[in-house]
């Protein structure tokens, strides 16, 4: 199949392979409470310094917020001020917040427009963004540059709340700093190990019981299993995968690489600079030429993803508990009452061996809100986003407002009916949406009392049971910060090599590259400084480990 190479530089500008945090939810309650706007006292606090912060805040300033308005956002408000969560959230810190959003759009789009706000140097007060990922130059950079505030002393005298968290805490600490120490972000912390992974291999349970398959652990399985679905259940497209998934979904783990940076006995690898990328390109041209992987991969979007599944034509994705099993579930048994999604664990070559990779986040990934230089209000904006870690707000962003979106049933924060069984027939996920940040980010410490209940289903429970016993925290890197020089060395190297890697990656699946050329490939990686930038990376890996 012949592919020209406008099209494939049109189709790989970027892959995002971040795993998202997906959309992970919650259960049902009893007795009514009157609601917290009602009935909510001052939430007094004292910082190290002895400044004290009350709750709701005397202020008559509005702040700015830049904040990205997601596409299940857009799809039930036409901007953040709409939602009834940040309505809320305005009232219990008593600060009016003016919102502002690009346009919803892809990862790259999103990424484009924070950059074009950066440099028209008329920026908000208050920017929630994934800052390590998309900060131009890294954090210690954007401070030097006058976009971002060093936060340390606003944070000492202004969020007593999040900082007897991180000194109580040491190691979620260590990774929301720079290596000098610095803090850039109020940040967004997931507070127990139980919220780390929630995205793996998913496949239609009742095909394999009517096919008499076992679930697939080994490559070989999933080869036989998806020719199954093929042929016997007539699935035109047996695996779905988008092509941000495609990558990162699972796949190329089993032959003992990761699609990016990882870490081996303290040494840092490329994954696609590893002989096991070869395998893992070879594996995927053969089930593309086989009909086993969705023809139309590349523009795969999420809402043909779910027509495939709803209607037969797809048997197995890359999903996510709550978003994934949690949304198609219900919508599939209304279509199939015999319908069953269930987590596969993530493949290997060799049948018994454990996972090297998986789905696995850190406690901190780089998600959070920073201060912008142009804020002429920057206490006020740290004393209104500590509210989020105060026992108050905490249950707040976790579960909404008492008596409307949660009730506290022997001290168990449980979601209404508004949340589980929504009167406007809205998705578990949405309603979220309207009520709660605990299922998306935020000025906050995640709650693991919020996805106990919303993994309510026994598919979404042994899904991540699945998708969690892997040895991932061994070899992923945690979120490093670069010096200046050295962020913008890696940027300039890696915008290239990106680029080369995401365009060959998809040729030699489609076929128009043969494979054979992966010698070739792996020449050219290194004339684009593969090895410079495996030493900027080591550099910065050993730096975080000396914190």
């Amino acid at each position: 199949m012949q592919l020209k190479q406008m099209k494939v530089r049109k189709i790989m500008t970027f892959v995002v392979l971040t795993a998202s945090l997906g959309t992970m939810l919650a259960a049902c309650s009893t007795k009514k409470e009157p609601t917290a706007s009602t009935t909510m006292a001052p939430s007094p606090a004292a910082s190290a310094t002895g400044v004290k912060v009350t709750y709701p805040l005397t202020t008559d300033k509005t702040l700015s917020y830049w904040e990205e308005l997601t596409s299940i956002t857009a799809s039930l408000k036409p901007s953040l001020g709409e939602i009834p969560f940040y309505q809320e959230w305005q009232k219990r810190t008593g600060v009016k917040l003016k919102f502002i959003s690009p346009a919803p759009g892809a990862g790259d789009q999103i990424k484009s427009a924070f950059n074009v706000m950066l440099a028209s140097g008329d920026l908000p007060d208050m920017i929630e963004y994934d800052l390590i990922a998309n900060l131009p130059g890294g954090p210690d950079k954007a401070i030097n540059d006058g976009y971002i505030l060093k936060l340390n002393d606003l944070l000492a005298k202004n969020a007593p709340n999040l900082m007897k968290y991180l000194k109580e805490h040491p190691e979620v600490d260590k990774l929301v700093k720079t290596d000098n120490g610095s803090y850039f972000t109020v940040p967004f912390i997931r507070g127990d190990d139980k919220l780390m992974t929630f995205q793996g291999p998913t496949l239609r349970k009742d095909w394999l019981d009517e096919l008499g398959l076992q679930v697939p652990t080994t490559i070989d399985e999933w080869t036989t299993v998806l020719k199954a679905f093929k042929e016997k259940k007539g699935a035109t497209a047996p695996l779905g995968l988008s092509l941000g998934n495609l990558i990162y979904g699972g796949f190329v783990g089993a032959f003992g690489v990761k699609p990016d940076f990882y870490q081996e006995n303290g040494k840092v690898k490329y994954g696609p600079a590893e002989p096991g990328y070869k395998d893992f390109l070879t594996l995927f041209h053969k089930w593309y030429a086989e009909g086993l992987l969705d023809k139309n991969f590349t523009t795969l979007d999420g809402k043909t993803l779910d027509a495939n599944i709803l209607s037969g034509a797809t048997g197995a994705t890359i999903a996510n508990a709550g978003g994934g099993i949690g949304r198609y579930t219900p919508l599939l048994v209304a279509k199939d009452p015999k319908g069953v999604l269930n987590g596969a664990p993530y493949p290997v070559l060799k049948k018994g061996d454990k996972p090297k990779f998986g789905q696995k986040d850190f406690a901190f990934t780089g998600l959070g809100v920073a201060i912008t230089k142009a804020s002429k209000n920057p206490e006020l904006a740290i004393q209104m986003l500590d509210y989020g870690y105060s026992e108050e707000g905490s249950l707040f962003f976790n579960f909404g407002t008492p008596g409307v979106s949660y009730n506290m049933v022997n001290g168990y924060p449980t979601f209404s009916d508004l949340i589980m069984n929504n009167p406007d027939k809205l998705p578990v996920a949405q309603a979220m949406t309207l009520n709660i940040r605990g299922n998306s980010g935020g000025p906050f410490i995640q709650d693991k009392r919020y996805v106990e209940q919303y993994f309510a289903l026994d598919q979404q429970k042994q899904a991540v049971e699945q998708w969690k016993s892997t040895d991932a925290s061994v070899y992923n890197i945690p979120p490093l910060s670069p010096t200046p020089e050295e962020a913008s060395e890696t940027a300039k190297i890696l915008n290239d090599m990106n680029t080369f890697v995401n365009e060959t990656t998809l040729k030699m699946i489609l076929g128009s590259e043969p494979i054979e050329n992966f010698d070739k490939y792996i020449e050219k990686l290194k004339s684009l400084k593969l090895d410079r930038i495996i030493q900027l990376k080591q550099a910065a890996l050993d730096r975080f480990n000396k914190r």
